[in-house]
């Protein structure tokens, strides 16, 4: 059965996501301490902004706070016995003011706290209003292309997972398949390569304020103890910089406590039809070394992923089994006078036995190939940030340095043509090394009339190397790798200002210079010295963005917005000859409505529109050898629409349809690039490297995705929950890439999925089901490069597969 069509009715019924609303009773945990501390994660729990008329109220003590209530409900809780008040400004914003004061008359500038916007169950804001505060993400935030979930949104396994369960929730987001650590991740439909090389990533991916890629494939890094995770949506480079043509995902720790010890513990157990069992744990653990001002908060985990892939020829079952462990440590201390220092290391290592991929021979779950093509990624982070509030004002500097290795085994295996040639088998081994190094300042204000403005500087370093081999049963042999090096300095700026109470305007630029260089490695002395002649060059960009935001009324609201990217240039190796590609960059503009209405029931929708330009496409093309090879294939354009929809018709039950449609071309053919239409006959006199593509469409951009989702929650006691969820999500068709062996056509498949859970207060029980149906589908097209030309790939959805979990706090 498919589910394409009734997604299809179901968003057309309504438009797109919920935006926040303030009334619903969210899981509220703040420890006891300040006040200023504590209205700081209260307001990132439950999706508001808080205001100290007085920043002196900061220091005054207030009790812990626990269990689920509305926003107002908390801050009662929270005030209790502290003589003083809370007044709504408007919805989603209060202000905290002394007992006999009154609102208008407050005298002091208020000091806001920061809040990530957290949207109801199963509902995505494309249009999030946060207020006026000391604001860090005035674009994304102000003029809607920012979404964002909490880990009880996405499910009850969803710390136990790493970027896959964002794919699951939501359409705008996907990626290839090569397996857990080794894919690259695309947001609205930008998309580029299915291979990892030396070409920029075209999505940003951070943890708090570290970047975590450049041109490295996503980490995969486990979602635990998180409170936030954003998506931003469409190009992000006056915000984020270079590589962000797509849109940024940032992961956001929950913070060391420094007035309780406490932490929780979670233990999961799967079984897949016809595969291993797989198995999960993990453990964070928050101790205050010194009250109220030092803290260390940690956590801990590990798994195995049963396989269940069999390989025909080698006999072997369920052969692509994959390890994880992993950890995360924070250290905060807060001096006083306004000052924060957070220390921050992270590392993971993912083991991938064997590849995911099958052939069309068998049963779609099976492949027959001579060798295990295992693969592994090693990641650390470490990270320094030092904040300092004052009134309205707030400065952050941060220092990141990110190591990534991901190693890499392919099957090269020539097959026997059946008459002359007997099968030559081979393996193709490759080993990437990255050093992303990165610093930010910044420095950001909110104004009394509610305009805010953001000023940073930021400097970067990336060096990538990757190393290749080919070994065959008669001989080893190094194939020509690649070291490209990227400095960046960068200066930027934004600023929103109100207009009138119902129209804001945004706007803000970002001024980088580049310098790059690159280098072959392995190679003969004459091709480096080729490669170092033509791989240095530097270049400028400006990036500008430009925004509004019309309120028609508190539920009605519309944005426009345009904004730039870019991404810098490169070496390759084709053919065993260096050659360089251009930098390609975006110019997106978008438009959207948003409706919205709050309390426990209700309806809320939207839709967006975007318009993207893509001058000089980075993609990956085969070369003569089956190596994949980067080159600007010419210049296209993507229109998107990005629609959802929420219903709360009755209270704890709440009905969700998110889709995104994408229509690409590649509208102006790089000169080697000759697009084939059906039927159509090129000329015989095509120029030498030549490449013939069979589709103008752009590789990995389905041409339609979207989920439909249930979900119902109840309280049966003060300190018992209960949550059910149902799911379905359809991927479109696309292409795996450019070219007549990359034209393999992938997609067209439904996932699904069911979870319950129970909330005991301080224990949980938890139950899903993915995949019910037990169907197949081809999620991703390619297994192998270079055997790819002698016959199908296909990656299955892991089968049904039924997970049990226990949770713990303490």
């Amino acid at each position: 059965m498919r589910y394409h069509s009734c997604i299809v009715a179901a968003v057309l019924g309504s438009a797109i996501a919920a935006p926040a609303h303030a009334d619903s009773q969210v899981e509220i945990d703040v420890a006891a301490g300040r006040l200023d501390s504590a209205i700081f994660v209260l307001g990132e729990q439950a999706g508001i902004s808080i205001g100290l008329a007085d920043p002196r109220m900061g220091a005054r003590r207030v009790p812990r706070i626990k269990g689920r209530m509305t926003s107002r409900q908390a801050l009662l809780r929270l005030l209790a016995g502290s003589q003083a008040k809370i007044e709504r400004v408007h919805t989603g914003h209060w202000r905290i003011i002394p007992m006999g004061q009154k609102g208008k008359t407050a005298s002091a500038n208020p000091r806001y706290a920061k809040a990530r916007p957290i949207a109801p169950p199963l509902a995505y804001p494309d249009i999030v209003v946060t207020g006026h505060l000391i604001n860090n993400d005035l674009n994304s935030e102000a003029l809607g292309s920012l979404k964002t979930l909490t880990l009880d949104e996405i499910g009850p396994s969803a710390q136990m997972r790493g970027t896959g369960a964002l794919i699951d929730t939501l359409p705008t987001i996907s990626s290839t398949q090569l397996g857990p650590g080794r894919n690259r991740i695309f947001i609205r439909g930008i998309a580029d390569s299915s291979f990892n090389g030396p070409n920029q990533a075209v999505s940003g991916q951070y943890l708090g304020e570290a970047r975590l890629n450049y041109n490295a494939p996503d980490p995969d890094l486990r979602l635990i103890d998180l409170s936030a995770i954003e998506i931003h949506q469409g190009p992000q480079g006056t915000r984020f910089g270079a590589g962000t043509l797509g849109g940024v995902i940032r992961m956001v720790p929950n913070a060391p406590q420094l007035d309780e010890l406490g932490g929780k513990t979670s233990i999961a157990l799967g079984a897949t039809q016809d595969g291993n069992p797989s198995f999960d744990g993990n453990m964070t653990l928050n101790v205050p070394l010194i009250a109220g001002s030092v803290g260390i908060r940690a956590s801990l985990y590990g798994g195995r992923q049963g396989g269940y892939i069999d390989d025909r020829r080698r006999d072997l079952n369920d052969v692509n089994r994959v390890d994880t462990i992993g950890g995360r440590f924070m250290l905060r201390a807060e001096p006083g006078e306004g000052w924060s220092i957070d220390l921050m290391a992270a590392a993971q290592e993912i083991d991938g036995r064997d590849s995911q991929y099958a052939d069309e021979l068998g049963d779609k779950l099976d492949r027959a190939t001579p060798f295990a093509q295992p693969y592994r990624n090693r990641f650390a982070l470490g990270q320094l940030v030092l904040r300092k509030h004052w009134n309205d004002m707030e400065l952050m500097a941060a220092v990141n340095i990110v190591d990534q290795k991901l190693s890499e085994t392919f099957d090269a295996t020539i097959p026997s043509d059946g008459l002359f040639f007997p099968e030559q088998p081979a393996l193709f081994r490759q080993r990437g090394e990255i050093r992303l190094i990165t610093s930010e300042t910044r420095l950001s204000k909110s104004l009394d009339n509610g305009a805010s403005w953001i000023l940073g500087t930021s400097l970067i370093n990336n060096r990538y190397q990757i190393r290749r081999v080919h070994e065959a049963s008669l001989f080893t042999a190094a194939i020509a790798g690649i070291e490209n090096e990227a400095s960046e300095a960068t200066g930027f700026g934004e600023i929103s200002w109100p207009l009138s109470n119902r129209l804001t305007v945004n706007a803000g630029g970002r001024l980088s210079h580049v310098w790059l260089s690159g280098k072959t490695l392995d190679t003969a002395e004459l091709l480096v010295s080729v490669a170092k002649k033509e791989a240095e060059r530097d270049q400028t960009a400006f990036l500008p963005s430009l925004g509004i935001q019309y309120r028609f009324s508190d539920r009605l609201k519309a944005h426009a917005r345009y904004q730039e990217g870019f991404r810098a240039g490169g070496i390759a190796v084709r053919n065993e000859m260096v050659e360089r590609f251009r930098n390609d960059d975006v110019a997106a503009i978008e438009g959207g409505l948003v409706y919205g209405s709050g309390g426990e029931t209700g309806f809320s929708a939207g839709i967006t529109v975007s318009h993207t330009k893509w001058n000089d496409i980075q993609a990956d093309l085969i070369d003569n050898d089956s190596l994949p090879v980067t080159q600007n294939i010419g210049s296209g354009r993507i229109w998107t629409l990005d629609a959802s929809m929420n219903w709360r018709p009755l209270p704890g039950l709440s009905v969700e349809a998110s889709a995104i449609w994408a229509n690409s071309r590649l509208t102006k053919p790089a000169a080697l690039i000759f697009v084939r239409e059906a039927g159509q006959q090129l000329a015989d006199d095509l120029p030498a490297g030549a490449v013939i593509v069979e589709s103008d469409d752009l590789p990995n951009v389905a041409d339609f995705s979207g989920r439909l989702g249930v979900s119902y929650a109840k309280a049966l006691s003060d300190d018992t929950h209960l949550s059910l969820a149902a799911w379905a999500r359809y991927t479109g068709k696309s292409r795996l890439g450019i070219g007549p062996v990359l034209g393999a056509q992938q997609g067209d498949y439904t996932n699904t999925g069911l979870s319950a859970s129970l909330d005991l207060g301080q224990r949980s029980v938890w139950l899903e089901a993915s995949n019910i149906f037990n169907r197949v589908g081809n999620r991703f097209a390619l297994g192998s490069p270079f055997t790819l030309p002698y016959g199908e790939q296909l990656t299955p959805l892991r089968p049904r597969t039924i997970r049990i979990g226990f949770d713990a706090k303490f």
